[in-house]
């Protein structure tokens, strides 16, 4: 790997021997202060004190120098890219210190959104996560509703838009945990009439991309319907679309969960331990077979989203008899011993 000399920085941010720990607005105001493009102390005071209301909890975010996030990352060597969005480009890193493979983002001055909007970004990622684990229905209608907010851009906006950046840290929760879109930065519109794909530079997240268009920047609804299918079996598995902090052969949901899917007798293997166990078996297979189709290698091939709102539709509404509702079966003749969709309820109404 070719080595790239380390370049002196004119960075605001203070040289420090160890990482220091922030936990009230003036901590905050300090990593404004570092980070800011604009000068003025009650400005960043404000937006700290901002963002500690709407947070509601002490955050400790812990801060690295300029030069250890670029010994990190060679100096952002382009061959650490690993995606841009947004904000900026992100860089895959190695912090010596801590012996952590992490990712770097790098904020575009020149970029569609702001340092506000970054920072927020930075410190909403160290709030506490609620550990209480969600149940299977309240997951069910994240999905749904998820799965209808690219519905609408897909199928009601006009003209059609393509998300192109859909991922779990997009979709917003309220205290009632319904969904919405968040971070339209990346969102394109859809192709021209005549034309069945936008030919576009290659943008998004690592683990979330549909493989055709990462191959060949071509753009289609398909590939955000490939990006939702992601998102679902996170929702399903309880696991990241990356993360670096399982086993070698775990660290891709999607390597990970491409065997299982061919196993029917796997498929109980995929669904959160923090569930318990607590979620019909039937829904769970449905779930993992919409996931499935979702991820399909061939655009082609995968689902329109309407179709999709349409099956969590079902899956979303907890009944008392479980079988009358979900009469999915496994046909692994019909699906080249994949799974797919067949009964959604008594009359057939396929995803495809």
């Amino acid at each position: 790997m070719r080595k790239t000399q380390l370049k002196s920085s004119r960075s605001s941010v203070n040289e420090t021997r160890t990482p220091n720990k922030y936990d009230d607005s003036e901590g905050l105001t300090t990593i404004l202060r570092s980070v800011t493009m604009h000068p003025g102390v009650s400005k960043q005071k404000m937006m700290a004190e901002d963002i500690l209301r709407y947070g509601n909890v002490n955050i400790s975010a812990e801060v690295f120098t300029f030069r250890e996030l670029a010994h990190a990352t060679d100096n952002f060597n382009p061959e650490f890219l690993v995606g841009e969005g947004g904000f900026g480009r992100v860089y895959k890193g190695h912090l010596k210190r801590t012996n952590q493979v992490v990712a770097v983002k790098q904020l575009d001055r020149n970029g569609v959104q702001g340092n506000r909007e970054f920072l927020a970004e930075v410190l909403t990622l160290n709030l506490p996560s609620n550990k209480k684990p969600l149940d299977w229905y309240t997951r069910m209608k994240i999905a749904k509703g998820s799965a209808q907010g690219l519905e609408y851009l897909h199928d009601i906006a006009n003209p059609p838009i393509i998300y192109r950046d859909f991922k779990a840290s997009n979709v917003l929760l309220d205290e009632s945990f319904i969904p919405k879109l968040s971070d339209f930065g990346l969102a394109k519109l859809g192709p021209a009439e005549g034309e069945d794909h936008v030919s576009t530079r290659v943008m998004g997240t690592y683990g979330y991309c549909a493989p055709e268009y990462a191959m060949t920047g071509q753009l289609t609804s398909k590939s955000d319907v490939y990006s939702f299918g992601v998102v679902l079996l996170e929702i399903i598995s309880g696991r990241r679309a990356i993360d670096n902090t399982r086993s070698p052969e775990e660290q891709n949901l999607i390597s990970w969960a491409k065997p299982l899917f061919k196993d029917k007798n796997m498929l109980t293997e995929m669904a959160d331990p923090s569930l318990g166990g607590n979620y019909p078996v039937k829904g769970l297979r449905q779930a993992l077979a919409i996931a499935n189709m979702c991820l399909q290698e061939e655009a082609n091939t995968r689902p329109l989203i309407s179709d999709v709102v349409t099956a969590l539709e079902y899956l979303a509404m907890q009944r008392d008899d479980e079988d009358t509702l979900i009469t999915t079966e496994l046909e692994d003749s019909a699906c080249s011993d994949e799974l797919c969709l067949k009964d959604l309820t008594t009359e057939t109404n396929c995803v495809s």
